[in-house]
């Protein structure tokens, strides 16, 4: 089959033959129909998140399952599924306390580049490629571990489905899930990239009266706006902070997200929130970054801080829900596909994302 891989850091991905082995137990072979093009696969290229090269990357996909090992069960060829790079094991403390995202078992191989357990399934001239974040979407099919596979209905155009693997679940779900944003209030999101904009979409579902969109391409802002934000800053020009208090007659948001992960906007995103506030860390900065928070007003301004890892989600459960909200025209999910391009056109995908010219970016096989 051909896949995108990644052989050595800062360097574009080249498209290759590759082979893929058959499924083992507890596995299911999914053809890829379309895959998400994201930052952290991005971070992977740069470096700044460690996966063992040579790699085939993608972690945000959909497609049909074609066959399965032996012991799958909840699985059938032809099903159409979206892929979930946290395969919550179900038994550790965590996922019995109902924190899925937060799975013991499911981050042990993480940055390996392995399947859980160590499996490698690609191959090159039998020599080892390895996986990134389980999956290894930039590629025409993958082998991926059946908990990984969340089964949805048929109906849905894979571009969409694919997203909800990756952006549009983690920006949706830390509003929705995890800070369990309520009606009437003022929301910030910082960052205006797919899970930014899936945040917007999450607090606009959720009935946030004031959204503010806070980035600096002028791109981004505009989608923003016609998503759902009432309001857009460039915090590169603009005091974000004093904008809200100016909004909230001198409070601030009652729930700021950071989204992008860049170093410094947990900070903002702190500012910004009114006393009593909730502050949501989502996008993953550079490993050894560290957030600098004024720490005498921790305690007199009791405002919370927290974070939210894949939107806090259960994956078999809010994925479909999330998918079925979207066929029912309550979440415009396809306006966050800008453009779609080949598997050979990837190091294009990356090159429209990181110029600001596309909300998300989808490879379609």
């Amino acid at each position: 089959m051909r896949a995108a891989v990644l052989r050595e850091i800062g360097e574009p991905l080249t498209v290759e033959d590759v082979e893929l082995a058959e499924p083992g137990p507890g596995e299911v072979l999914v053809r890829l129909a379309a895959s998400g093009v994201c930052h952290s696969d991005w971070n992977v290229v740069t470096g700044a998140t460690p996966n063992p090269l040579p790699a085939v990357l993608g972690h945000e996909g959909a497609g049909i399952a074609e066959s399965t090992g032996d012991g799958v069960t909840a699985l059938h060829e032809g099903d159409h599924v979206v892929l979930s790079w946290l395969p919550a094991c179900g038994r550790c403390f965590y996922c019995l306390h109902g924190r899925a995202a937060l799975c013991d078992v499911a981050m042990e191989d993480m940055f390996r580049g392995t399947l859980p357990g160590g499996a490698l399934r690609l191959s090159q001239d039998g020599e080892p490629l390895y996986h990134y974040g389980y999956l290894s979407t930039f590629a025409e099919r993958c082998v991926v571990p059946e908990s990984c596979c969340v089964r949805i209905r048929q109906d849905v155009p894979f571009e969409v489905a694919a997203l909800v693997g990756c952006a549009a679940m983690t920006g949706f779900g830390a509003a929705v899930n995890r800070a369990r944003v309520e009606p009437g209030s003022t929301v910030v999101v910082f960052g205006a990239g797919g899970v930014g904009l899936s945040a917007i979409l999450g607090a606009r579902f959720a009935g946030a009266r004031t959204i503010v969109a806070a980035d600096p391409v002028p791109f981004k802002r505009e989608t923003a706006l016609e998503l759902g934000a009432t309001h857009a800053a460039d915090p590169t020009g603009e005091d974000v902070s004093a904008f809200l208090r100016k909004l909230t007659d001198g409070r601030g948001a009652d729930y700021a997200f950071d989204t992008a992960g860049a170093p410094g906007v947990v900070a903002q995103a702190y500012d910004a929130v009114r006393r009593g506030g909730t502050v949501v860390a989502v996008g993953l900065p550079p490993a050894g970054v560290t957030a600098d928070l004024p720490a005498e007003d921790l305690p007199r301004e009791e405002k919370v801080v927290t974070g939210s890892f894949y939107g806090s989600c259960l994956p078999q459960l809010d994925m479909p829900l999330v998918l079925d909200l979207f066929m029912e025209g309550r979440l415009p999910l396809d306006r966050l596909v800008t453009r779609t391009f080949a598997l050979e056109e990837i190091n294009e995908a990356f090159a429209a994302m990181n110029a600001g010219e596309v909300a998300r970016g989808v490879i379609r096989f």
